[in-house]
């Protein structure tokens, strides 16, 4: 099965996690500039990385999950993109040197889980584990004036997202928002100070 997204073509797996709405509210608000160096955190199908690849000079994808790695280099090679390397990774555990941009569209919901799927859909116990570690972590592969973008939902607390990424030193604050049954979904914004 093939999605189409703005001159995309990418190819969807039932054990990851497919494009939707919290996908496109990041695409929606890429925050790329040309020449950057971008790392996409959980990039699942590939989709955030490829568009960033229009602008980036490199990118890289890791997502926790081995097929959504194997997918998205499927998707690179499907839409002829060169400029981006997909590898697995637990958060940034095979990741090194430092990025003008990190993206996220981390799992928050609460429980453990079961199934390669559920890596990008469930947080942790609280919801929060992956984040908060993800937010710990982040400031050290930054470089200075380094932007980061992190799609949740209201459900695991917006403002705690916000507290953190304060006390690791980023200025963050809510970019974009869309309303959805029983969540908000948003779009957060965070750089160093300067």
């Amino acid at each position: 099965m093939l999605l189409e997204y703005r001159g995309l073509r990418i190819k969807l797996h039932p054990q990851v996690y497919e494009p939707a709405e919290d996908t496109f509210l990041l695409a929606e608000n890429l925050d790329i500039r040309k020449g950057d160096v971008a790392l996409d955190m959980g990039t699942g199908t590939g989709i955030i990385a490829l568009l960033m690849a229009r602008k980036a000079t490199y990118v890289l994808g890791v997502d926790v999950n081995p097929l959504a790695v194997k997918l998205a280099g499927e998707n690179a090679r499907l839409n002829n993109v060169k400029n981006v390397e997909f590898r697995v990774s637990d958060l940034f555990e095979n990741v090194s040197g430092k990025f003008d941009i990190i993206t996220f569209n981390a799992p928050y919901l609460p429980g453990e889980p079961r199934e390669p799927i559920d890596l990008a859909l469930v947080g942790g116990e609280t919801g929060r584990e992956v984040l908060d570690e993800f937010i710990e972590q982040v400031p050290d592969y930054l470089k200075p004036m380094g932007r980061v973008q992190v799609v949740q939902s209201s459900i695991t607390g917006i403002e705690d997202t916000l507290k953190a990424f304060g006390k690791v030193g980023l200025r963050a604050e809510v970019r974009a928002k869309k309303h959805f049954f029983f969540e908000d979904i948003v779009l957060i914004n965070a750089r160093a100070e300067e």
